[in-house]
């Protein structure tokens, strides 16, 4: 047995790329369907083909809802401090900052959840990340 990805529906394609590029993922291939009225984007860490993030898109307009009973993507980063500040920094909101070093949470466009977790221990504790408040859910 082998994991292949995991599937996300998304409502707006670009901007979910765009979203899911700023984290550092990359486009590895696309599908589009004519006849099934979808486009398949398959996205994943350089390097790290083995865990892939599939984006659903199907063309007619539909109600997407929740995120929080999907549960979470993760992705382990090399420092967790720098991708919270250029995901800032690139308008993202941080919704549970990195206040121990160790874990911080995001949304993409669709209202999914992403775990970001430290690479190694957890660093030092540090502004402005230590003193900032939740936004929103995470």
């Amino acid at each position: 047995m082998k994991y292949l990805h995991t599937m996300v529906r998304v409502n707006d394609l670009d901007a979910s790329i765009d979203f899911y590029s700023k984290l550092g993922l990359q486009e590895l291939r696309r599908h589009d369907s004519e006849a099934g009225r979808y486009t398949l984007v398959f996205m994943a860490a350089p390097g790290d083909d083995d865990a892939q993030i599939e984006l659903t898109h199907n063309w007619d307009p539909e109600t997407l809802g929740g995120g929080r009973n999907f549960g979470h993507l993760a992705y382990r980063v090399d420092d967790i401090y720098a991708l919270c500040q250029s995901l800032m920094d690139a308008g993202v909101t941080i919704n549970r900052p990195p206040r121990d070093g160790h874990m911080a949470f995001v949304r993409s466009p669709d209202n999914i959840s992403v775990e970001l977790l430290q690479k190694g221990g957890s660093l030092p504790p540090a502004e402005p990340w230590a003193s900032m408040p939740n936004t929103g859910e995470w």
